[in-house]
């Protein structure tokens, strides 16, 4: 359970912090660990795509799907005839699944090849993923995924009829068993190694979107919409005009 409860914005229960638990606590590297729920949320909301890791037929699978963040939930979608998310509906009390997100921020390039890594940011989630039945949850839902990947666009087109909606499923993964880990900084180089004659620092990697390419059957009178031309306030970086 977290340890100081307060309501977000969502009006969800939520906490300063997760609590940490074995899953959740890295085994190296735990200074770069994070259970901090502000960091956590900023982390997934900066993404949109996100790895689903479950077990099939005594096999890991894992899977990459777009998610949307609702308050303490997250949610995934597909095809009712995917694999997962038949499993989900068919268990009790639901399948256990593991969702990872990933933001790669740097290339940190050190004199030994040993030293070589990277500086990103990631949250992992466990838990049980539900299917989700509720008319208006799934709404919501369907919402959230489409606004996770643009902000604004589930109210600039058209919802999913009911053909559509029977044969979409959605997930839904509570924010219970979650961590992030972080790291920043240039290489960790020996002290021996200083003197050597390999350039040695940080590449950044910042996501690019490029302007906007209609559809050629796009009627010219509908002109790009503001949210794609203003800047991206989840990334930072201002969109191409």
């Amino acid at each position: 359970m977290p340890d100081t409860v307060t309501p977000d914005s969502t009006g969800l229960p939520g906490a300063t912090a997760y609590e940490a638990t074995e899953r959740t606590v890295p085994t190296r590297a735990k200074e770069r660990a994070s259970y901090d729920r502000e960091t956590v949320h900023a982390i997934l909301d900066q993404a949109y795509l996100c790895h689903l890791g479950f077990v099939r037929d005594g096999a890991p699978v894992v899977l990459p799907t777009l998610f949307g963040r609702v308050g303490e939930r997250l949610y995934v979608h597909g095809s009712t005839g995917s694999r997962p998310l038949r499993a989900t509906g068919a268990a009790d009390p639901g399948l256990a699944v593991c969702l990872t997100v990933t933001h790669v921020d740097g290339l940190v390039l050190a004199r030994s090849a040993f030293h070589h890594s990277m500086n990103y940011r990631s949250v992992v989630v466990h838990g049980t993923a539900r299917t989700v039945t509720d008319p208006e949850e799934r709404r919501i839902a369907l919402d959230a995924i489409v606004d996770q990947v643009v902000p604004g666009r589930s109210k600039d087109s058209r919802p999913a009829d009911a053909k559509e909606l029977a044969a979409t499923a959605v997930i839904r993964l509570d924010l219970d068993e979650v961590s992030a880990k972080i790291r920043t900084g240039g290489p960790n180089d020996e002290p021996e190694d200083l003197s050597l004659p390999h350039w040695a620092g940080v590449v950044p990697v910042a996501p690019a979107y490029a302007a906007p390419v209609p559809s050629g059957d796009l009627d010219p009178a509908v002109r790009v919409p503001d949210y794609l031309t203003a800047p991206r306030p989840d990334s930072g970086l201002p969109s191409a005009r």
